[in-house]
This record gives structure tokens, sequence and C-alpha cells, in this order.
């Protein structure tokens, strides 16, 4: 028999793929961790990591000890909370990967809410580029911009989006209001690095216009936003961004319209669990918030 608890072990280094990560999230040293996948290995008469430069990869035991191995957690996270009950249920640590721009403007505005109905969560709004993948245990969930195809995932579709074209008075003050997508040629262009675009769904210009591309490029949106505003140029900004900021105007808006959606994505074997389902709740009110934005562009 192996010791149960490597296998907590076993999973911190698999998700982390490294030592030192794993080390720092469960509160051990990198030795000890070290000694256990030892151990661990030895009981199992299986080798479970082939090691490469500077990072860990499962073999193929491995991968068929991990998928047992999540099985093995999740049933003992939902037996606690099944024996804790309702009042012990809505804590823990729950890891949330967004993308920036809903982070920043949908997400974090309700976190004090968040808080003040959940204080027993502690709640991590990871932003970091391109989506944590809950099917590996890199995040518990993540909200998406494409519907996952593989995975033991659960997902939702949260709900749609809009993105128009926005520029600040003072730029078109000094080249001109464009009237048609064509006109965009002229113009400064602000929009993505290409090469960094962590999923299709942001490249954007080409429904635009065909052939259109970005003269003043940022990974991050909210540059891009702040680029708009001090007038170096015209972009496409979600709604909830542009017509938040009082300082920048829509363009084109009936012959410009671009639609996206939010998918809800977490781990197939945590849909159970109490803290989660509270998170996802409280990401769906957030989406809810969008909606006025919505009747406000069709009151025009």
């Amino acid at each position: 028999m192996f010791d149960w608890d490597d296998l907590r072990v076993f999973l911190a280094v698999a998700r982390a793929r490294k030592m030192a990560p794993a080390a720092r999230a469960l509160g051990i040293d990198a030795t000890t961790i070290a000694r256990r996948l030892a151990r661990l290995e030895k009981a199992l008469d299986a080798e479970l990591f082939e090691v490469g430069p500077g990072e860990r990869t499962l073999t193929a035991r491995g991968q068929e000890l991990l998928r047992h191995a999540e099985a093995a957690e999740s049933a003992a996270l939902a037996a606690m909370e099944d024996v804790q009950g309702q009042e012990q249920r809505l804590s823990g640590h729950v890891r949330l990967s967004v993308a920036e721009g809903f982070g920043t403007w949908v997400l974090a505005p309700g976190m004090g809410d968040f808080n003040r109905r959940h204080p027993g969560i502690r709640l991590d709004l990871i932003t970091a580029s391109g989506f944590l993948n809950p099917s590996n245990r890199e995040a518990d969930m993540a909200v998406m911009l494409a519907r996952p195809q593989r995975g033991r995932l659960t997902v939702r579709r949260l709900g749609d989006y809009r993105l128009h074209l926005y520029a600040s008075p003072a730029y078109l003050e000094r080249v001109g209001r464009p009237g048609k997508p064509a006109d965009l040629r002229d113009c400064t262009l602000i929009g993505y690095v290409p090469e960094f675009i962590f999923s299709p769904e942001l490249d954007y210009l080409d429904e635009v216009e065909a052939g259109l591309e970005a003269k003043l490029r940022s990974t991050s949106i909210i540059m891009q936003q702040k680029m708009i505003a001090q007038g170096a140029g015209i972009g496409v900004l979600p709604d909830f961004i542009g017509r938040h900021d009082p300082g920048l105007m829509p363009l084109m808006a009936n012959r410009v319209e671009i639609i996206r959606s939010f998918w809800l994505v977490m781990h197939g074997d945590l849909r159970r669990l109490g803290r989660i389902g509270a998170v996802a709740d409280w990401v769906q009110e957030r989406i809810e918030t969008l909606k006025p934005i919505d009747g406000a562009r069709a009151s025009r």
C-alpha cells in the first residue's frame, strides 16, 4: 500500500509541472516532495514522471494515476462538504482564470459584494496571458471566449457581449471621422500583437474590413483602451469597456458590430462543491450587469 497523502503531492507536481511551485502550494520543501514522489513510485512500481529541462511531464502510467487521483480528490472534497454541512460548505479556495478586460471591468467592481456574501471563500482572479486550463486543473474555473471541445469539463454559456469601434473626440477632430470601414485604411489602428493573441476570438480587425492591420499594438486590452482614450488612434473595444468611458465615442455602430460569447468552464469533478457553485452564480450575476449596456445601445 502507498501513503494516501502522497497522492496530494503527486497531484500538485502533475499540475504545476515543476517542483518549486508545487512545494509552495503545499507548504513543504522540494526535498520532501522528491522523497515522497520516489516513495509513491516505489509503492506502485511505476515511473510517473519524465524529467526534462526544468519541467516534469507525466508518463503514460502517470496519466493513468492522475485520472484516479483526481477522482479520489473530488470524492474526498465532496465528502467533507456533505459531512460539514451547509454552514461550513461555502469556504475554501477557488482559482478563477479570466481575460484581463472581463476581470477588470466586470468582475472587479463586484468583488467587495462577493466577499461580504461569502467571507469564507478565498477567490483568486488569474489574468495571465492565455486562459489556465480547468481540464488540467491549472485553475478550478475559467471564463473563456470559446466552448472547449475536449476534457472532463462542465461548461455553461454565460451570454453574449458586443464590441464596436471606438475613438476619442480629440483624434476625430485631428484626422476626421471615418464614414465606412474602408476609410479605416487611412487611420491609425490600435489592436493586439498578432503573435501573442491567445484566443482567435480576439482577432477582430479582419471582421471589420479584410486586410486591416493595427499600427499601435499591445497584448493588454487595458493599454489599448488607454491609447484610444488618449487620442492615439481607433480600436475595437467591448462595449462593457468602451461605453463606460465618457471620453470615448463609438464609430459606425450600425455598420460594424462584433458579437462574442462568454463560457464558464470548470472541471467536472468540482461542480458539486458549494464554493464552486457560489462563484459560478456570482459570475452569472456579474454578466447580468452587462444587459443595461445592450439596452442603451438598442435605444440609440
